[in-house]
């Protein structure tokens, strides 16, 4: 029996890359596992269950946000990080990868070596297990981390993976001012300026899901010059 223990899956049309990537990533003990269309990266995925996955987000039979949609969807595979490789550099397009449930992105050109640092800054949240947290109440609020589940005057509210995160972080810490950067940091485990500007729309998506009255938020305030602070009971 193969172990999963070590093993990089990285999809790319870009054999350069391919072959760049897996010469660091190898440099640092990691087995690369690769694939050159999506199809074959899926297919990967399901047999050899890698433990990260660097995708690219353009490849020649499907593009990266479909298949971390499909991804997403089995249960066999949601837990795999996905590490997205763009040339996008828009906040839009990075905004869509992270709510489809990729756990980073990196802009091309990249330098190797960042992309090892951040595969094991990926790598390290994905293995941190803490004690169940406690569930957290603001009025008709409940959060409860362990089931992943928020509820609204007891009817279930659907955030993505990083609307999660966020709502999460400002709910346990009620009252607290946090800065976009902080935010990012809490979000990703590293701060990264081009990511701030997607906290404001994260809050948005956020706000329009929980909030009575959008045009004035009761529960995610706005902290001008500084950030976002939760108003907790």
């Amino acid at each position: 029996m193969t172990t999963t223990a070590g093993r990089i899956l990285v999809i790319d049309d870009d054999r350069e890359i391919i072959r760049l990537l897996k010469s660091y990533l190898e440099q640092s003990g990691f087995t690369v596992l690769t694939a050159y269309n999506g199809q074959a990266g899926l297919q990967l995925m399901r047999s050899e269950q890698p433990m990260l996955v660097l995708l690219d987000l353009m490849l020649p039979d499907q593009d990266g946000y479909d298949l971390t949609r499909q991804a997403r969807s089995e249960a066999r595979l949601k837990a795999i990080p996905i590490i997205m490789l763009t040339a996008r550099v828009e906040d839009m397009d990075k905004i869509i990868g992270l709510e489809l449930g990729a756990d980073d992105y990196i802009t091309k050109p990249f330098n190797p070596r960042e992309v090892v640092a951040r595969v094991r800054s990926v790598l390290r949240r994905a293995a941190d297990v803490r004690p169940p947290e406690r569930s957290i109440t603001s009025g008709p609020l409940a959060l409860n981390p362990a089931q992943h589940q928020l509820t609204l005057n007891g009817q279930p509210v659907e955030l993505t993976p990083t609307e999660f995160k966020l709502l999460h972080s400002l709910m346990e810490n009620p009252g607290y001012a946090f800065t976009r950067s902080e935010l990012v940091e809490k979000l990703f485990g590293y701060d990264h300026e081009s990511l701030e500007r997607t906290i404001d729309s994260h809050i948005k998506n956020i706000r329009r899901k929980i909030e009575p009255d959008v045009t004035n938020p009761i529960y995610i305030q706005t902290v001008y010059g500084i950030g976002y602070r939760f108003n907790g009971d």
